[in-house]
C-alpha cells in the first residue's frame, strides 16, 4: 500500500478515476475536496486526515477512516522526530524553556495518564503513534543497505568524561566515515556518545575534543546543563553531513534524548522500541559497558541470532574486554555455550580498540 504524506503528492494520483488501496497519512484534506469528491477512493486507508463532513460521508463506505484525535503529540506522525521538532522552543541559554517543549509536554502527558494508562483511548493513541513510528523508521531505512545499519548500546550513565565515551565516539564516527548509520537507544551516556561521534564524522580529534571538552562542565544526564551544553556544542558545529538514528522511549522521559541524533523516534512502548532497535541493526550491535538494561539487549540479540529471526546472524561485539570479563562476566558464558552449541549462529567478538571493533564490522559486510 503506498503512502502519502502531502497535499502534493496526493495530487499525483488523482488524475485517475477510481483509486484503490493507497494509505493517507495526517493530511489536511480540505483544500482539495472539492477535487477529492469528484473521485472514488476504495479499499484506502486515511489516517487522521483532516476533512468535512460531507467528504467523510463520501470516503466512509469504501474504506479505512482513522479520525483525529485530541493528543499533545500527533497520533499518526507521518515523519521521525529531529532536535527541531522535539525542542521546539528551546533556548539553550534559559534552561526552563525546556518545560514548553514538545518532549517535555508529551512526557508530562504520559505520566499523568499513567505510564500504563488506565483509558482504552490513550493506550490506543499510544499504540497509533508507536505504529507510524514504526513505519517512519521503515521509510527511513530504505535509503541504507541493512547491513551497513549499526548499533552501539551502552550505560544512560556514562559520564562525558570517562575514557570510554570518548571511544564510543571515536568508533561510531569513524564506521560514519565509512558509510554506516549508526543507531542507539538515542538517550545520554553511551548513546549520546554515539550521535556525537556521528555529528562530528568528517571532523578532526581536535574538534571532538573541544566537543568533549565543552560537554564535561555537565558530565551526566542529571546535571542541570546537560542538554545545554549539547546545544552549546551544536552551535559551534551547526551543520553535519551525516545522518543517525536515535530510538529513545518516554518510559524514561527523564532522560532527554540526545539532540545530535539527526533523525529521531521516540516510542511510549518501551519493549517494541528495544526489540526494534535490535532488528534493524543488521550490520552488528557494538556492547559498550552497561547495566542491566544493556545487559537484556545482549540476551535480546542472542535470541534474534540463535533463531536467525531474520534471515541471518549479525555480530555481537563486545567492548572493553575486563568489563564483559569479570565486571559483568557474561561474555565467558556467552562464548563457552556457543562453543559448545547450546548457542548456534553466534558471531561474537570481544575487543579493546576502536581498530579490532571496525575491522569486525567490515569483515561481516
Amino acid at each position: 500500500m503506498k503512502e502519502y504524506h502531502s497535499i502534493s503528492d496526493l495530487e499525483s494520483v488523482l488524475n485517475k478515476k477510481t483509486i484503490e488501496k493507497i494509505a493517507i497519512q495526517a493530511i489536511d484534506l480540505t483544500p482539495v475536496e472539492d477535487k477529492i469528491l469528484q473521485h472514488k477512493f476504495k479499499s484506502c486507508l486515511f489516517l487522521g486526515c483532516k476533512m468535512s463532513e460531507p467528504l467523510w460521508q463520501h470516503l466512509q463506505s469504501d474504506n479505512f477512516i482513522f479520525p483525529v484525535m485530541e493528543a499533545p503529540y500527533d497520533v499518526y506522525p507521518s515523519q521521525l522526530y529531529t532536535k527541531e521538532t522535539l525542542y521546539n522552543n528551546y533556548n539553550f541559554q534559559k534552561s526552563k524553556t525546556y518545560n514548553q517543549t514538545l518532549d517535555k509536554l508529551v512526557y508530562d502527558h504520559y505520566i499523568k495518564t499513567g505510564k500504563q494508562a488506565c483509558s482504552i483511548k490513550e493506550t490506543l493513541m499510544r499504540r497509533l503513534h508507536d505504529h507510524s513510528i514504526t513505519d517512519a523508521i521503515e521509510d527511513f531505512l530504505e535509503n541504507f543497505e541493512p547491513k551497513k545499519v549499526v548499533a552501539i548500546m551502552g550505560g544512560h550513565g556514562l559520564s562525558r568524561t570517562d575514557a570510554s565515551y570518548r571511544q564510543v565516539a571515536e568508533i561510531s564516527r569513524d564506521l560514519t566515515e565509512k558509510g554506516y548509520l549508526m543507531v542507539s537507544g538515542g538517550g545520554p551516556g553511551a548513546m549520546e556518545a554515539t550521535h556525537l561521534g556521528a555529528w562530528l564524522a568528517g571532523r578532526s580529534d581536535r574538534s571532538l575534543s573541544t566537543a568533549i571538552k565543552i560537554l564535561s562542565t555537565a558530565p551526566l544526564y542529571n546535571d542541570k546543563a546537560w542538554l545545554a551544553t549539547a546545544f552549546e556544542v551544536l552551535k559551534k558545529y551547526p551543520k553535519s553531513k551525516y545522518q543517525s538514528l536515535g530510538i529513545p522511549t518516554w518510559l524514561y522521559g527523564h532522560e532527554p534524548p540526545t539532540p545530535f541524533a539527526t533523525h529521531i523516534a521516540k516510542y511510549f512502548a518501551n519493549s517494541v522500541r528495544e526489540d526494534g532497535l535490535l532488528t534493524i541493526a543488521k550490520g552488528g550491535v557494538i556492547f559498550s559497558p552497561g547495566s542491566a538494561g544493556t545487559m537484556q539487549e545482549i540476551f535480546q540479540d542472542i535470541t534474534q541470532n540463535h533463531y536467525l529471526s531474520f534471515g541471518y546472524a549479525s555480530p555481537m561485539i563486545f567492548l572493553n574486554k575486563e568489563y564483559w570479563s569479570y565486571q559483568r562476566p557474561v561474555y565467558p558464558v556467552i562464548e563457552l555455550m556457543s562453543l559448545r552449541g547450546d548457542l548456534k549462529n553466534l558471531d561474537l567478538g570481544l575487543y579493546d580498540t576502536n581498530e579490532e571493533v571496525i575491522d569486525h564490522i567490515e569483515r561481516f559486510k
